[in-house]
């Protein structure tokens, strides 16, 4: 009973934070013909997992790394910089095989870049022990993998969530980036900086993404 609770204590830690990680996804695979976001969102999803169970080993002292969620930020503005150009390309402009293997990448990037909130806490709950946490991340892909594949679908019906999802990058971006080690020590940024700094992430990638819409449009 204990491991079952243990278990399912996981399931819902990471389930409930793993919005971000589903965005990325539906951002990732939206390129990909409708037959491929499956295959695309069910192997980014899990390696990253592999990943990340490797990483909740040594999770304590990942928040003491400087420049880890410096760099971790400023990949996630890239990867959603990336992700809105290639959303802005005709279906065609890439080559399926790379398209599917780069929507591959950007997912285990930003996965393991945003996912130190989720193994934090999934390392607490499991209390070290190994099968729990594979376990409890096991049970959760095919709910990542689910929401990421309807908010696709979302963003091909309603191409403004787009830059709404590419702004939620954004603010998670300048987050991470103001919470590094380094950054909180050497500039001991305010509240008030550091929504000013994740608004300005959110409402810049916004715009970027409009703007190549609009110049798409008028080519």
């Amino acid at each position: 009973m204990h491991f079952l609770l243990s278990a399912l204590s996981i399931v819902f830690i990471d389930l409930l934070l793993a919005g971000d990680n589903a965005l990325v996804i539906a951002l990732a695979v939206r390129s990909l013909p409708q037959r491929e976001r499956r295959i695309g969102s069910a192997c980014g999803a899990g390696a990253a997992v592999v990943l990340r169970v490797a990483l909740t080993t040594v999770a304590a002292h990942l928040l003491t790394i400087r420049y880890l969620q410096l760099a971790g930020g400023l990949l996630v503005l890239w990867i959603a910089v990336k992700v809105l150009r290639d959303a802005s390309d005709p279906p065609d402009a890439a080559p399926a095989p790379k398209r599917f293997l780069e929507a591959i990448w950007y997912i285990v990037l930003a996965d393991l870049t945003m996912s130190t909130d989720n193994i934090l806490a999934i390392a607490g709950a499991s209390k070290g022990h190994l099968g729990l946490i594979v376990f409890g991340l096991a049970v959760s892909i095919p709910f990542v993998v689910l929401s990421s594949n309807l908010l696709a679908e979302l963003m091909d019906r309603f191409p403004w969530t787009i830059y709404i999802g590419a702004a939620v990058l954004g603010k998670v971006g300048g987050d991470m980036i103001l919470t590094d080690p380094f950054i909180v020590h050497r500039f001991d940024p305010t509240e008030l900086f550091r929504y000013a700094l994740e608004a300005a992430c959110a409402t810049a990638l916004f715009a970027y993404g409009l703007l190549l819409s609009r110049s798409r449009t008028a080519s």
